[in-house]
């Protein structure tokens, strides 16, 4: 019977498509709350309507906010629904 062999990692977690990427909302004079909280709600797991209001309100008051941090292949597919839904996006962001 073949032997089967392991590699060990050597790469960290942080690395390639793993690791954790910010997908932030950048406030603008053109998205009402409403629609940002609605587009919020839409795409972002675990974010309900009420979420997605308390999140505008983030982004009106300070400028921007995180909407999603985790692993790069969700992170980008967010970033794009987002965007193509009219918000304001800054560059996706590896933390």
């Amino acid at each position: 019977m073949p032997e089967t062999l392991t590699r060990p990692r050597t790469d960290g977690p942080d690395t390639g498509s793993g690791g954790s990427w910010r997908v932030i909302v950048r406030n603008d004079d053109h998205n009402t709350f409403e629609h940002v909280a609605s587009t919020l709600a839409r795409f972002i797991p675990g974010v309900s309507h009420d979420r997605g209001m308390q999140i505008a309100e983030l982004i009106h008051n300070s400028g921007q906010a995180i909407v999603y941090s985790g692993m790069q292949e969700p992170a980008e597919l967010y970033w794009e629904q987002l965007k193509d839904a009219g918000l304001t996006m800054a560059p996706l962001e590896r933390c």
